[in-house]
């Protein structure tokens, strides 16, 4: 029997907006990111990422994408344990064949930009949840992406760190990028100026958040 996890969505998210995606378990908001993230394809429809339709794009060519177009920050955090702060943000880098230095004066400038300038030399395993998270999203703005995802990125931090971390997202979104975020929690949807429900795989309302909570 075949399972459908989305149904005739149709979601369009425009350049310099803060969005976040709410929704119960089993809802698709994870199935919908997975595609936003260009990590799946949708079965059938249409998928155009900042100009360009994904699902005409070979495996290399979405790997390509996903480096830089698109910025990730998991709820797991996903850096390397013994691994300083700076190695960890560095690594999309060096993928993308960027020098040396560049590497190092880019990385810096976002670990400071997270408020980590202290904490570049530390090893990933030396620092709080809400640190490790900051490291993640500087990992996740370094290649410059169009997009910065984020899925359930407080849900392993306290809620003292989880505001400090959605205040830098609203930094970084009045700078001028793009944040989708997925999440189950109301009271960290209401940090975003757009929120999409998406309920039983359709999206059930999309209104935008005229109380929108500031850090």
């Amino acid at each position: 029997m075949e399972t459908v996890a989305l149904s005739d969505i149709s979601l369009t998210i425009y350049k310099g907006e803060f969005v976040a995606i709410m929704g119960p378990s089993g809802s698709g908001k994870s199935t919908l990111m997975h595609i936003l993230g260009a990590l799946d394809q949708p079965t059938s429809g249409k998928y155009i990422l900042d100009g360009e339709t994904v699902e005409k794009l070979t495996e290399d060519e979405l790997a390509d994408i996903r480096n830089r177009k698109i910025g990730f920050v998991f709820q797991a955090y996903n850096l390397l344990p013994r691994t300083t702060a700076l190695d960890n943000v560095m690594l999309p880098m060096s993928y993308a064949g960027v020098s040396d230095q560049e590497q190092k004066d880019r990385a810096l400038r976002f670990l400071e930009l997270v408020g980590l300038q202290d904490r570049v030399h530390h090893s990933s395993n030396q620092l709080s949840g809400g640190q490790q998270q900051r490291v993640a999203i500087a990992r996740a703005l370094v290649m410059d992406p169009a997009i910065l995802l984020a899925d359930e990125a407080t849900g392993n931090i306290s809620s003292a760190q989880a505001d400090e971390i959605m205040g830098i997202f609203q930094k970084l979104n009045d700078k001028g990028h793009t944040i989708i975020m997925i999440t189950h929690e109301p009271d960290i949807a209401h940090f975003a100026k757009r929120i999409i429900y998406i309920k039983d795989g359709k999206i059930g309302e999309d209104i935008l958040n005229k109380e929108q909570k500031k850090i």
